[in-house]
């Protein structure tokens, strides 16, 4: 019996805190959105974050609660977006396309470089290093990071910068996420005016660090008709929505940073 009796007790208490467990599971258990899940299944399971939202359960959660509408779903395509729609009774929907774009027209024929790096061969690593190897502080490191991690081949470098062919990007956000300097972003797959710079200085500090860098003189800003582009801390912004793709701002643009996207 003295051998039976801490047995038998740590079997009570043991079955007590099993029961107690149950109870708890049951009384604090989180609803589940099985629309949310539904249509989570449908996703690419990319996260890239293209839609707008932190991943695809996010996109997910904010379809199911009709803060979202089907079709934001760049890698995901016409098929997803058909899926997700009929889940959600929302009948024929358009898919949005974007496109990564990058904020810099710093070729070696527009700026110099401050030194001759001979470091790993890494738009990372250099930035983590020197901080900028060209002229322009904000400007493409050239190296090819972005080159490295596109599936697609939509990303090459010439003459020192990156380009995107926008037929060929797919909206992963893998550009995005490795570029040091933060400079690659989405934009609509649509014609519309685009601003190739990203540099934030003044105009004359633009000036010695570029031959093409935006001097936010506000042309571009005093000539749309559609309060699309604004000057923003000495740099021209386009808002996609507002654009209607005349090219007005493009032709004024004294610097030529601003250029109209093709599609």
């Amino acid at each position: 019996m003295s051998v039976l009796t801490p047995i038998l007790i740590v079997g009570m208490i043991g079955l007590l805190a099993g029961v107690m467990l149950a109870v708890a599971s049951i009384v604090m258990a989180v609803p589940k959105d099985e629309t949310a899940e539904a249509l989570e299944e449908i996703l690419p399971g990319a996260n890239c974050g293209a839609c707008g939202f932190s991943g695809c359960s996010g996109y997910a959660a904010a379809m199911s609660k009709g803060e979202a509408r089907p079709g934001l779903c760049s890698p995901g395509g016409e098929e997803v977006a058909r899926q997700c729609a009929e889940l959600l009774g929302a009948g024929n929907v358009q898919v949005e396309y974007k496109t990564a774009l990058v904020q810099c027209l710093g070729s070696t024929d527009n700026t110099t470089d401050r030194f001759d790096y001979e470091g790993i061969p890494s738009c990372s690593a250099s930035a983590l290093l020197t901080g900028s190897i060209t002229g322009c502080r904000y400007g493409c490191m050239g190296m090819g990071d972005c080159t490295k991690v596109c599936d697609y081949g939509a990303i090459t470098v010439c003459s020192g910068v990156a380009k995107v062919d926008p037929h060929k990007c797919k909206g992963c956000s893998k550009c995005v996420d490795i570029c040091p300097k933060g400079i690659i972003k989405f934009v609509p797959l649509k014609s519309q005016a685009v601003v190739r710079c990203s540099n934030c200085d003044k105009g004359r500090d633009v000036l010695q660090a570029c031959k093409i860098g935006c001097i936010g003189c506000k042309k571009c800003e005093n000539t749309c008709e559609f309060g699309a582009v604004t000057v923003e801390n000495n740099l021209a912004r386009v808002d996609p929505e507002k654009c209607t793709a005349c090219g007005k701002c493009a032709e004024v643009c004294p610097r030529h940073v601003i250029t109209m996207l093709e599609v």
